[in-house]
């Protein structure tokens, strides 16, 4: 009798797992993704559903729709940007600029901006409160962590003085990532007529830390705009923070290519709160280039989108690539999409370099990171340590053509499960200024060779080869 009910049992499982791989399979995910779904579906049939349907990638198609509901709604909405303020200048990345065209958005779009690059915490902060103090009408600000430390209340103090002169002060913030500032901590804000939204918050229906907003977006009055690596949080101060302080770049725009920042905070804004930022007032139209104007594109991406922009404009922008390929990122795990443009990058002879940190905030992407140095390093691509405090920028330079300061860090979860947001911009003069920033880092690394590698422990590498085969999910 048990034989009999035990045979049923597998029986039921076996048909379980031959109808729900089929259904996997039908969806044309990745292989990796589709495997692992498969073999979760098989192995564990009830679980695997529910992680499935509430977690995986059944949850994620919802959230797709959702977005692009928003961004039909926000397109709809926005007053028709003027081809005044567009630019036609740049020739010499005839290649990069029509890729970047055609699949990056309508953020995208070239325009023109004003860039002032930020090394510092004290600086960015001091600048964004600055501009937030000179505010007449609106201050859109969208941050994965606001922490509600001596930063973060001066930030919220600021806004609070804004909004009760009568500026508009709409806050974005990731649920998870600022979870620890509370309402208390924003209630002398939303007396004062600001308003505070979270996005994606964590709740008991929607345990996961994916679909997160990792971006960091600043618009005042449509005029100015601020992305970056930085955070609102003491760990970038060095006032605070002192020695032990992230180093981190930020970017601070000004002129028409703030309008793309605005419309990606206006999509995740309307996605959060159905309220739609529309009008001169959000979107200004001002057609007169200033001399040290650059050519500027406004990069966003998330998993509501499937051509994965980030990616593909640092993967091509590599492939490109003639001269140099440098790279500053605190979470390097990357695809073989990536591998190959580094690899195939060095052996044709550009000067390819990465700094990344030598002790890492997360150890298990650390250990995941230098579980790809030797295929690199074998085909000459030099790998940097910085430390001993964390570095946190994420920028890429390519040749004298391309230069990308944004949220994305080179890894899975920058490029299919986060939403990120990044500047690039063709102009050789701002390609120099992050070079030298980078060589000036290069002082605070050390290089890793093949011989450091190969000392690396039994032990070690094991944990190393563990934290790469999970490196999909980091």
């Amino acid at each position: 009798m048990i034989a009999d009910w035990l045979s049923l049992i597998l029986s039921a499982l076996a048909i379980w797992a031959v109808v729900f791989s089929v259904y996997v399979v039908s969806e044309r995910r990745s292989p990796a993704s589709t495997i692992s779904w498969v073999l979760t579906l098989g192995f564990l049939p009830i679980v695997g559903f529910v992680v499935y349907y509430f977690v995986g990638p059944r949850r994620f198609d919802r959230k797709k729709r959702r977005r692009a509901q928003a961004q039909q709604a926000v397109k709809e909405a926005l007053v028709a940007p003027s081809d005044d303020d567009s630019v036609d200048n740049a020739e010499d990345v005839e290649f990069l600029v029509a890729m970047n065209n055609g699949a990056l958005g309508a953020s995208a779009h070239r325009r023109t901006a004003e860039l002032k690059l930020l090394f510092s915490g004290n600086e960015t902060y001091g600048q964004i409160i600055e501009d937030i103090d000179n505010a007449t009408h609106h201050v859109n600000m969208e941050y994965y962590i606001w922490e509600p430390d001596s930063i973060g209340t001066r930030l919220r103090d600021a806004l609070v003085a804004s909004a009760a002169r009568g500026v508009a002060v709409r806050l974005h913030l990731d649920g998870v990532g600022s979870a620890k500032a509370n309402k208390r901590f924003w209630r002398p804000l939303t007396d004062a007529g600001g308003v505070v939204a979270h996005f994606n918050r964590l709740a008991l229906r929607r345990r996961t830390g994916n679909f997160r907003t990792h971006r960091k977006i600043a618009v005042i009055d449509g005029k100015i705009g601020y992305s970056g690596g930085m955070n609102i949080t003491d760990v970038h101060s060095e006032e605070f923070s002192g020695d032990d302080s992230w180093r981190d770049t930020h970017l601070r725009l000004e002129g028409p290519a703030t309008r793309g920042l605005q419309m990606v905070f206006n999509e995740g804004w309307y996605d959060s709160t159905s309220e739609i930022l529309d009008g001169a007032e959000f979107f200004p139209i001002e057609t007169t280039a200033h001399a040290k104007s650059r050519a500027v594109q406004i990069v966003s991406s998330g998993p509501d989108e499937s051509h994965n922009a980030m990616h593909k404009l640092i993967a091509s922008s590599i492939f490109a690539s003639v001269r140099r390929v440098y790279i500053t990122t605190p979470y390097f795990v990357p695809d073989p999409t990536i591998c190959d443009a580094l690899n195939s990058a060095a052996l044709r002879g550009a000067d390819v370099r990465i700094i990344v940190p030598r002790k890492n905030d997360l150890k298990l992407i650390g250990a995941a990171s230098r579980s790809y140095y030797p295929g690199l390093l074998d085909v000459g691509v030099r790998i940097f340590e910085y430390g001993p405090r964390m570095v946190h920028a994420k920028t890429l330079v390519v040749d004298d053509t391309l230069s990308l300061v944004g949220t994305a860090n080179v890894d899975n979860r920058s490029f299919r499960l986060n939403f990120e947001v990044g500047v690039a911009c063709y102009d050789g003069d701002i390609c120099e200024e992050l070079v030298a920033a980078f060589e000036q880092d290069l002082e605070n690394t050390v290089e890793v060779t093949l011989e450091m590698v190969a000392r690396y422990s039994r032990f070690r590498r094991l944990g190393q080869s563990f934290a790469r085969l999970v490196s999909p999910l980091l």
